[in-house]
């Protein structure tokens, strides 16, 4: 028994110091192949050496690299070299160089709409637009209507231009129509509600408008200037004078062109620029000193007779109401008319529902066979709430104000 457990120890001792002997050899094989601890040290010291020269150098190639490329391609840059790098730089704040730049638009300046809506003589049709009147349903709708049922007239939209006087009408003009421009006035507010007759707002905005007019002349731009309330049903062009300078329609006409009895409204006129025309405009607008408290159109019947106009040898003709007609005289046959202005009325409201009814008349007439509605006498079915009977009043008062101060005190 004992000595098999010496035989038993004495093997597992000569296999315990072969198995040592085994690792040993090994041991010394790799130790023959794997280099000295002191000569790996020596390469990693190496490796590192050169990673760092290579990252510099890298850093050195992309500086030069920003520095030599135009605007805008440092960031294609960056991504070949490390597309992470660019993402995170962009995802966190962008260079200031590659930032977007906004530009504030720019309003269009007069002359460059003008241009764009003149036709081949420089003649272009304007009509001014405040908040009140620019409302969806408003005036301006209506009067874009007129135009697209017309005879002739939807083809003229191209040549209008909107003025718009408040920056509401401005947004507005703009939702629908291609010509428009901001007339900005300063100190004056044009916005917020209807510029009721004869109030400081509404004489402020006719004045207003007179002087802007001029400019247009001085530009060298014919113009037809016309209220929004006033309804193109034919295209006015052939019934206006070859040889005026200043045109313009009545409140109430009788009988000749170039009687200056006629009493003018300014709602619709006619003017060929020249210098006639701008020194006319002038002497108009400074007018309004002379008679203060008095609108455009007054002012208009004032001067219409004074010695100025003789001098300058301004040619004046008054429109016939049978072509440009309006409230204060309709046009009776529907065969000749030109134009409908929605005047002698007040209220926002009475006009709205005039104008709406002067629309349906008219495509009444239109809807008849051609032999009938040039011989059906079909007539307008307005005025209505802007009755002519309850301003007759007023307009007899209006022909005592409306003489000269002067005259007034004879």
């Amino acid at each position: 028994m004992n000595l098999s457990n010496r035989f038993s120890s004495k093997s597992k001792t000569e296999r315990l110091n072969g198995d040592d002997e085994n690792r040993s050899s090994s041991t010394a094989t790799a130790a023959s192949v794997v280099m000295p601890p002191c000569s790996s040290a020596n390469v990693l010291r190496a490796v590192l050496l050169l990673s760092v020269v290579f990252f510099c150098f890298v850093l050195y190639r992309t500086s030069v690299s920003l520095n030599t490329v135009p605007h805008g391609s440092s960031s294609s840059t960056l991504s070949r070299i490390s597309p992470s790098l660019n993402d995170s730089s962009s995802s966190a704040s962008p260079p200031v160089s590659v930032l977007p730049h906004f530009e504030e638009v720019k309003e269009p300046k007069l002359e460059d709409v003008l241009r764009r809506a003149a036709m081949k003589d420089r003649t272009v049709i304007l009509t001014t637009l405040n908040e009140a009147w620019a409302a969806p349903g408003s005036v301006i709708d209506l009067f874009f209507e007129s135009f697209r049922i017309g005879k002739g007239t939807k083809k003229l939209l191209k040549h209008l231009v909107i003025i718009a006087l408040d920056a509401k009408a401005y947004s507005r003009c703009k939702e629908f129509h291609k010509h428009c421009f901001r007339l900005e006035t300063e100190g004056v507010d044009f916005s917020g509600g209807e510029a009721y007759f004869m109030t400081r707002s509404y004489l402020k905005m006719m004045w207003r408008r007179i002087d802007f007019l001029r400019t247009v002349l001085e530009m060298g731009y014919n113009f037809v200037f016309t209220d929004a309330d006033v309804m193109w049903f034919r295209n006015p062009f052939p019934r206006f004078y070859k040889d005026a300078d200043f045109q313009i329609a009545c409140d109430h006409y009788i009988g000749k062109a170039n009687d200056l009895r006629n009493r003018p409204n300014g709602g619709f006129n006619f003017v060929r620029s020249s210098n006639r025309t701008i020194r006319f405009y002038k002497y108009w607008y400074d007018a309004r000193i002379k008679y203060p408290k008095y609108h455009d159109q007054d002012v208009l019947n004032f001067i219409k007779a004074d010695s100025f106009i003789w001098k300058i040898r301004l040619r004046i003709r008054f429109l016939n109401t049978a072509y440009f007609g309006g409230f204060c005289e309709p046009s009776k046959d529907l065969n000749l008319v030109c134009t409908m202005h929605a005047n002698c009325c007040f209220g926002l409201e009475s006009k709205l529902h005039d104008l709406r009814i002067m629309l349906q008349d008219w495509r009444d007439y239109m809807s008849l066979p051609l032999h009938l509605n040039q011989s059906s006498g079909f007539t307008w079915n307005v005025p209505q709430n802007c009755s002519l009977d309850s301003l007759r009043l007023i307009d007899s008062k209006d022909e005592e104000e409306s003489r000269s101060p002067k005259e007034s005190k004879q």
